[in-house]
């Protein structure tokens, strides 16, 4: 019977999860990860492995969680639209910039990682493949409740979103300021989302 952790495991992995999300990757020592967790070397790899499943293991929850996240509010908003909205506006929201200036851990890990990491590369596909089927759910409620073109193809829409909100992502790593992030974000949502009158008024021309 394996003996019980004498840590608050959850506690640790969120811990771990702030630093490389801070640094990077290849800027995060081993060092760096037992100051913040709060364990020797030896726990912490025999809790959790080497750096690199450490980091997976921090990068998969993470992507979990949003993607929880996404269903839920997809869940609770009043019509599809809001959420595709809310998506892509979400790198702009924060008044700071701060939130933006960080960025988002899957996409700052894929721009860092995916090229010399296969299993990032694969885990980011993972997680953008879960992304784009919610957006997609999301984009057909749209064309249910009449606020997307019912003839568009609600799949390439979704990837075409999630393209825009990376955008916004990579251009708020930057150092963009809020305001003007969010005027690409407007820009990006007229353009993505075809209306039923937009649809409407292309056939009468």
């Amino acid at each position: 019977m394996p003996r019980p952790r004498k840590f608050d495991e959850d506690g640790v992995v969120e811990a771990i999860r702030q630093e490389f999300w801070d640094k990077g990757y290849a800027a995060t020592s081993v060092d760096d990860l037992m100051r913040v967790s709060g364990l020797g070397k030896g726990s912490l790899y025999g809790a959790f492995g080497d750096k690199h499943d450490l980091f997976l293991r921090v990068l998969r929850e993470y992507d979990d969680a949003n993607d929880r996240m996404l269903r839920e509010r997809l869940a609770s908003v009043p019509r599809g639209i809001d959420l595709v909205r809310e998506f892509v506006r979400g790198p702009s929201c924060d008044p700071t910039g701060a939130s933006a200036r960080r960025g988002c851990l899957l996409a700052n890990s894929t721009a860092e990682l995916a090229a010399s990491m296969p299993d990032v590369a694969a885990e980011a596909r993972r997680s953008y493949d879960a992304t784009t089927k919610v957006l997609t759910e999301a984009i057909e409620r749209a064309q249910h409740e009449g606020d997307v073109d019912p003839d568009a193809d609600a799949d390439q829409i979704a990837y075409a979103v999630l393209a825009a909100q990376l955008g916004v992502v990579a251009l708020g790593r930057t150092g963009m300021g809020v305001d003007a992030l969010a005027s690409v974000a407007e820009s990006a949502l007229a353009r993505l989302l075809p209306s039923r009158a937009g649809a409407r008024s292309h056939a009468g021309q």
